[in-house]
């Protein structure tokens, strides 16, 4: 009876901690459509509504056409410094910038840089980060 009393007593600890565990997300943008980004950006700042902030962690992840976007002159700069604000993390392909002569002089400010989009997000999914391609 006691064995059972703990295990029960375990349980009702366990399950409020697993559910307070921070939700982890990343999102593929390899278009170079600003609609896109604006809609990847739009999903990031629903899902930090309804989350909460605190709770979940974000990455966008540009790269083939959608490096763009993540350039000084983008036609959604506005937009990133406000995720950057909202602890979005932007990251940038270096194999798409290498192959498409991009310096990271060209780049917003305070973004982040992943060796390969591809494989960041392939590793992100088996890490168990939910992915999305808006």
């Amino acid at each position: 009876m006691k064995r059972i009393l703990l295990a029960l007593l375990l349980c009702a600890f366990a399950v409020p901690a697993f559910s307070q565990a921070k939700q982890k997300v990343v999102f593929q943008v390899s278009d170079a459509d600003p609609a896109k980004w604006n809609l990847a950006l739009n999903n990031a700042r629903n899902v930090q509504q309804d989350l909460g902030k605190n709770n979940v962690q974000i990455e966008i992840v540009a790269y083939g056409p959608g490096l763009g976007m993540l350039k000084a002159d983008s036609k959604v700069a506005d937009r990133l410094a406000q995720a950057l604000d909202d602890d979005v993390g932007l990251l940038a392909c270096e194999n798409t910038m290498t192959s498409t002569h991009v310096s990271r002089d060209q780049m917003y400010g305070g973004i982040a840089y992943v060796k390969a989009g591809v494989t960041h997000i392939m590793k992100r999914q088996q890490e168990g980060w939910a992915y999305i391609r808006p």
